[in-house]
This record gives structure tokens, sequence and C-alpha cells, in this order.
């Protein structure tokens, strides 16, 4: 019998906190399936700093492992992504879940224009993972979601729409996310 404990990684985006949305609703499911699930606060969520996120972010995901999922809200995943770039070594992730997520400059947010940068090429990260479900809804107000198709084309996947779920904010009515544990469960 393995003594490892199966780990659960739920990172935030912008604005928010962990207590935010569905973040806890999701980290009391995964912990109920035995998993331990971790949901970081972020450093100065309205202020983001990609090194400072990322370094919080990569502190709770570690090195993946096989068995480990990864879930994360819109900046939060591109947060995600560029951690899991930079991770070293031979690593392999078992589910990566991205909800809303993106890897370009969004339309409307200069704010994250530092943060962002430049387009990320997140494309080497598909051949790490063994499960990526990208989530967007049929119509989110903050994050086009031209946008998350296309993070979902550079993973190799199509992304999973969730109708008339905005951007999945508590304030949408959106406090549990039973795709994102649908898609952990597979």
């Amino acid at each position: 019998m393995s003594t490892t404990s199966r780990r659960a990684a739920i990172i935030h985006g912008y604005g928010a906190t962990p207590a935010d949305h569905w973040f806890g609703w999701l980290a009391d499911r995964l912990a109920a399936d035995g998993l331990t699930p971790t949901v970081p606060a972020l450093p100065d969520p309205e202020h983001p700093v990609a090194a400072r996120w990322q370094e919080v972010a990569g502190a709770a995901i570690g090195v993946p492992e096989a068995g480990s999922v990864v879930v994360a809200h819109s900046l939060g995943s591109l947060t995600v992504l560029r951690h899991l770039l930079a991770v070293p070594g031979e690593w392999r992730l078992g589910t990566l879940v991205l909800v809303a997520g993106f890897a370009e400059p969004v339309p409307g947010f200069a704010a994250l224009d530092e943060f962002v940068g430049g387009p990320t090429d997140v494309r080497a990260v598909a051949d790490r993972v063994d499960r990526v479900v990208v989530i967007r809804s049929d119509a989110d107000p903050v994050v086009p979601t031209g946008l998350t198709d296309r993070l979902a084309a550079q993973l190799g996947v199509t992304a999973r729409v969730v109708p008339g779920a905005g951007h999945f904010l508590a304030a949408e009515g959106v406090t549990a996310l039973p795709e994102a544990d649908a898609a952990i469960r597979r």
C-alpha cells in the first residue's frame, strides 16, 4: 500500500482569494476523495506581480507527480502554466484543469498587461500531463472565449463549454463547479 498522498492545488485568479467563488467547494470535494488539497493565497490579488504569484503557486504545486491534480482559474491558469514550463528535469502531472484560462493579453485589462506580457507558448506542457481539461463559459464577460479556445488548442484539447457560467464567479452564481470535479474524476 502506498503512503504517498495524492495532492491537489487550486490556484485562484485576479482579484480573488482562496475563500471566493467555487474554490472551497472543490477543495472539499477533493478532500472527500482522499486528495490533499491546497488553495494558496496569491499575494496582492488586486495588483498581481507575475514572479510573486509564480513563486507562491509553485510552492503549492511543487514538482508535479502523476497522481496530482492542478486546477486554476483565469489569471491563475497562466501562473500555473508558467510554473510548469519552468520546472526542471523529468516530471509528469496527472490532471490539469484550467477554467476561463488564457495565455495572452486580455483586451480591456491593461492593468494586467505587464503580468501577462506577450503570448506564452504552452504547447510543451501538454506532453507532460496525462489529462488536460480546459473549461469556459459560452459568454465570458471578462476573458473573450476565443482566448480560452486558443489556449485549449495549444494544449491539444477542445474547451468544454458551460452555458451561462460567465467568468465562473460567485457574483454570477457560480459557487460550485461540478464540471471541474467531473474532469478530475473522469
